[in-house]
């Protein structure tokens, strides 16, 4: 109501300003014929002098009020009003100490009405057509009584009143249809507005990355998840496409059939897949660009693959767990017999081994396989990681040096504790246990940042181990691969699908100065999972 309000009376000033400047034009044409017109006709003026004065009043009220409006003055309805009646009193005034109705200034009035009217709309343009015409009418009779008129004047001067009331009327009538129509057109354009602020809002909390570009790649809008994802600071604005985003449209708008391929918006992102549409517009078209975080992807593929693989697992459980703790068992109770030979307890000793390996490798698909669905928490990483390693060192490995190195004092990260747990014990074990053979020490350092451009706590797990070469970094978390001749092969597997559960990342990183580091790279604190 307030706009709508407000729209009125900007409405009423412009229009109130365009009819002073008609005043202002009328003044002028007046004045000019006063001292331009025969001294003869002069002589037929009730009181030239007082005509006279009347004109110059006229113009001189109105270009005081078109100073006023110069100057920023906001004319209310009652100012309006009070102008309009002080007009009409004028023109009454000419049409008295002049030549009356004869004279055509009475056909001023009409405008004078009708502007009123469109003006202040509502009972008050009624009230102007009476005033008009009592003016009119009240003068004519006093020049009548003064024998400077006739009763055809009189006559005259009604029929210029009737023609008062029925402008007024008319008038009237054409307002209030525009006003309805006005405030029919306000009441749509707010709904649009608010529609759009609606949509605008819609738009910029969505998950999905959109933008809206042309076709050479400028950004015309981007919502906050786009940004994100892109990893635009908040503070900036994306005005064109990154380089691998606008070389994948360029590949669509040569084959829309073609599905591209997904891309990282960041080092420290998981890929993007980009889907694009055609926007079109009443002049040209634009595209409209979907990013959707292969992420969340990844996890409903990690909910679905940990459900089929606990079908598989369970079987796996019931044909070879069992017979499998029957063959450990029978090489132990070998083992035991005093009248086994050296060659025959050499090979239960492997049979042994080999079993006690396999046994570990189904305890670590059943462990995969039972996981349940991530319940991420948000975790202050440097209390939880001092809490890790007091448990890890307390459960038995005394022996181990296991360092913290916060880079910042307060990082908070989102990830499940139980998995982020098993994830470590991963790490550090291998860590450790790479470091000794290397260096005969037990060493193994926890870095704990968050990267400047995304805002994603990280941490890093050190070691000064042999590292990984070049040939074994593209298999390192295949399953069933290890450099370890006693391991399983899985460990590290179900390191980066635990991550991929909880929308993180493990990656391996170089390090010139030798040894090995693997990066936890923890999802988004704002983003939900």
């Amino acid at each position: 109501m307030s706009d709508l309000s407000t729209d009125v009376e900007q409405t009423t000033n412009r229009l109130f300003r365009v009819y002073n400047h008609y005043r202002v034009t009328v003044g002028i044409i007046l004045v000019s014929a006063l001292y331009l017109q025969n001294p003869s006709s002069v002589s037929q003026y009730l009181s030239p002098f007082y005509f006279e004065v009347a004109v110059i009043c006229y113009l001189a009220i109105h270009v005081f009020t078109g100073f006023l409006l110069l100057a920023g003055f906001r004319p209310e309805l009652r100012h309006a009003m009070v102008s309009v009646v002080l007009e009409l009193l004028l023109i009454s005034a000419m049409l008295l100490c002049g030549t009356g109705v004869s004279s055509g200034l009475g056909n001023m009035v009409v405008i004078s009405v009708a502007a009123g009217n469109i003006i202040l709309r509502g009972q008050l343009g009624t009230l102007l057509a009476a005033i008009a015409s009592l003016g009119v009418v009240s003068q004519e009779i006093y020049r009548m009584v003064a024998q400077y008129s006739d009763v055809d004047d009189v006559f005259r001067a009604g029929i210029l009143g009737v023609v008062y009331f029925a402008t007024a009327l008319l008038v009237k009538n054409l307002s209030i249809r525009i006003a309805t129509s006005e405030n029919l057109a306000r009441k749509r354009a707010q709904n649009i507005l608010e529609l759009e602020r609606l949509n605008h809002q819609i738009i910029q909390r969505m998950l999905t990355g959109i933008i809206v570009a042309d076709e050479k790649g400028g950004v015309r809008m981007a919502n906050q998840a786009a940004q994100s994802l892109l990893s635009v600071d908040d503070s900036h604005e994306l005005t064109t496409l990154p380089e691998d985003l606008l070389h994948r449209l360029q590949e669509w708008q040569n084959d829309p059939s073609k599905k591209t391929t997904p891309f990282r918006g960041s080092a420290n992102r998981a890929p993007l897949q980009a889907n694009f549409a055609i926007l079109q517009k009443e002049e040209g078209q634009d595209i409209l660009i979907f990013l959707e975080d292969t992420g969340k992807i990844a996890q409903q593929a990690q909910q679905l693959k940990l459900a089929s693989l606990g079908r598989l697992t369970a079987g796996i459980a019931h044909e070879i767990r069992n017979p499998l703790g029957a063959a450990s068992h029978a090489a132990q109770l070998l083992l035991e017999s005093p009248e086994l030979t050296p060659p025959d307890k050499q090979m239960a000793e492997i049979i042994l081994r080999h079993a006690t390996r396999m046994n570990g490798i189904i305890e670590n698909v059943l462990s995969l396989s039972r996981r349940k669905v991530s319940s991420p928490q948000m975790l202050s990483l440097i209390a939880w990681l001092t809490d890790f390693v007091c448990d890890y060192t307390a459960a038995g490995t005394r022996d181990a040096e296991i360092e913290i190195l916060p880079l910042k004092k307060d990082i908070q990260g989102r990830f499940d504790p139980n998995h982020l747990n098993q994830i470590l014990n991963n790490l550090v074990g291998n860590g450790l246990r790479y470091s000794k053979q290397e260096s005969a020490r037990s060493w193994v350092k926890l870095v704990v940042g968050e990267i400047e451009e995304t805002g994603q706590a990280f941490i890093d797990v050190i070691d000064i181990g042999p590292g990984i070469n070049e040939d074994q970094l593209n298999h390192l978390f295949e399953p069933f691969f290890t450099t370890d001749p006693k391991g399983t092969g899985l460990g590290l597997y179900l390191s980066k699908e635990l991550c991929e559960a909880n929308q993180a990342q493990l990656d391996y990183l170089t390090r010139q100065e030798g040894g090995g580091c693997f990066r936890i790279t923890f999802p988004h604190p704002k983003r939900a999972i």
